[in-house]
């Protein structure tokens, strides 16, 4: 196989959509760098022969190195260049890297890490949750289930419901920190479903563990609403590590659309 010489762009021209070209920049090298085509400490294309090799503007470029400095995957200095940065500096939280990886095949560490955040904090949220829901955020968890059981996480409705019971039990922990980690649960709780459906390790029905949880939510039960939780992930992790062992899905297939 051939490979590139220095200074070469790995990445493919962006494709003509109506996304604004540098955030079409930012994902592909995003995800070049996350699936090690550019590895720590290796030096980007610079402006100028990336813009002419991909025929793109040098201040598309510019702000998409941007976009990939605040996330802390790469960093630019004047005269030596943009240089990716190691695995430690990157903003892992960040839901567009989660998006990334989860775009290739993500590593076992990566997954095991994500499922170890969130068994710390999704099963202590529940239980604030049980103590401290109102009325609103019940009648928000009860719909977000009834539409998740109805499209079934396959589809973008169904994961888009999946996440929206998530945020309400974090939103009813009444806990403003851990509100702000939404994006960042949100982010794993969707790619994770993504990536075993590529696998196809979804279980049979999701659904008796989430309504477990809500179940124990909605009847104030702290300590039932943790066990619930809790039961509900580690079932999610094992889905996942099933799916980790299967082959590799080929970039681009079963992306979802």
């Amino acid at each position: 196989m051939a490979t590139k010489r220095a200074g070469e762009s790995r990445i493919a021209p962006p494709r003509k959509s109506p996304a604004r070209i540098h955030g079409a920049i930012a994902h592909d090298l995003g995800v070049a760098i996350v699936s090690g085509r550019y590895q720590p400490g290796e030096i980007l294309p610079n402006e100028i022969d990336f813009s002419e090799q991909l025929k793109v503007s040098r201040s598309a470029y510019r702000e998409a190195v941007r976009i990939l400095s605040a996330k802390g995957l790469v960093e630019s200095r004047p005269k030596t260049g943009t240089r990716v940065q190691p695995l430690t500096r990157w903003n892992l939280l960040d839901p567009d890297v989660l998006a990334w990886f989860f775009e290739s095949e993500p590593s076992p560490e990566l997954v095991s890490g994500l499922f170890e955040l969130r068994m710390i904090i999704e099963p202590a949220a529940a239980a604030l949750a049980a103590e401290r829901r109102t009325p609103a955020h019940v009648s928000i968890m009860r719909q977000a289930l009834m539409d998740m059981e109805r499209h079934g996480v396959t589809t973008e409705e169904g994961r888009s419901a999946d996440r929206a019971f998530h945020d309400a039990i974090l939103e009813a922990s009444g806990n403003l920190p851990l509100l702000s980690l939404a994006s960042t649960i949100g982010a794993g709780v969707r790619w994770t479903t993504i990536y075993k459906a590529r696998k196809h390790e979804l279980p049979p029905d999701p659904m008796p563990d989430h309504w477990k949880v809500f179940d124990a939510i909605a009847a104030g039960g702290p300590d039932a609403a943790r066990a619930a939780m809790e039961a509900l992930v580690g079932a999610a992790l094992r889905d996942t590590a099933r799916a980790l062992e299967q082959p590799a899905v080929k970039p681009g297939r079963g992306k979802p659309v």
